[in-house]
């Protein structure tokens, strides 16, 4: 994420310093590199969240909530994602969905290495795994229509490659949606959110697709009943999410959401939609362990 200056020299080479140290592992040593940088700086945003964010990482919780309250304070747009970081500290109730400044912010910046780091670095599976689950459910089909809802820079399309004779994306990301146009993998592409997309459109897709998406999004009950509004009576939904343990909606400390087997079935049978299949496996690492979730694939009941 670019950060603006503070207008103080000396406060920007410390928050340089503290986000260096903070990246190293070394929390101690970046909590007060950014806690100087705000003594230049009182009130500025990305000191506020770099050193509450030190500050828990290095077991100092307490001291960093009245930081997270005032970062919340003047964090407008939700850019920084400072509703997010206090409910996963559980010091405010979990919202339904993440501001879209953070989510756009957040991929516009990890765009250009996401590919890279995201499959060599992290493991990254989850268009594989559904383009799998979809053929087990449709061996060799070709679908003439299909949607990928968050479609980053296109490892779905890839992964579907002669699979869809005209395949749409939309995201959040202008960068991301840069890099699929750059790899020409969708007929069309859309800089928008996945609702907004579903709601302003017309059309119908036989294969709507939401690979590690709606990790991002929250409760799923509104998008899950635009999708089945888009779907014809033989269309499938393919769609990964971050299994919670023993939860129906959890946001976890990686500001990321989970959600239970038993709320993906409802949710999906409220939006007039059944599961086909549902796998469970593992998505990608984060910070070294792995991130098991669920592979579904549904379809509408009529």
């Amino acid at each position: 994420m670019h950060v603006s200056s503070s207008g103080d020299l000396l406060a920007d080479r410390r928050y340089e310093y503290a986000r260096a140290y903070l990246d190293a592992g070394d929390h101690a040593a970046a909590a007060d590199l950014f806690l100087q940088a705000l003594e230049r700086a009182p009130g500025w945003l990305p000191a506020l969240v770099g050193a509450a964010d030190a500050l828990v990482a290095a077991g100092r919780r307490d001291e960093a909530e009245p930081l997270l309250r005032e970062a919340l304070a003047r964090d407008d747009d939700g850019l920084f994602g400072t509703s997010l970081k206090l409910a996963a500290l559980g010091l405010a109730e979990v919202p339904a969905a993440p501001p879209e400044a953070y989510v756009r912010g957040l991929f516009d910046d990890y765009a250009d290495r996401f590919e890279t780091v995201l499959v060599d670095d992290l493991g990254y599976r989850a268009p594989w795994l559904l383009a799998d689950l979809i053929d087990k459910v449709r061996p060799d089909a070709a679908f003439a229509r299909g949607l990928d809802l968050g479609c980053g820079t296109g490892l779905m399309a890839e992964a579907l490659k002669g699979r869809v004779t005209y395949f749409a994306g939309c995201d959040l990301s202008p960068e991301m949606v840069a890099r699929a146009d750059a790899g020409q993998r969708y007929q069309a592409l859309a800089v928008t959110d996945a609702a907004t997309y579903l709601s302003a459109t017309g059309d119908s897709y036989d294969l709507v697709t939401a690979a590690d998406v709606l990790v991002y999004v929250g409760a799923l009950d509104a998008l899950f009943r635009a999708v089945a509004a888009r779907l014809p009576p033989d269309g499938l939904f393919a769609f990964t999410v971050e299994e919670a343990d023993g939860g129906d909606l959890v946001l976890r400390d990686s500001l990321r959401y989970a959600h239970g087997e038993a709320y993906i079935r409802r949710v999906l049978a409220e939006a007039g939609l059944a599961v086909v299949e549902l796998r469970r496996d593992r998505l990608r690492l984060d910070r070294g362990a792995p991130i098991r979730g669920l592979v579904v694939v549904a379809r509408p009941v009529f």
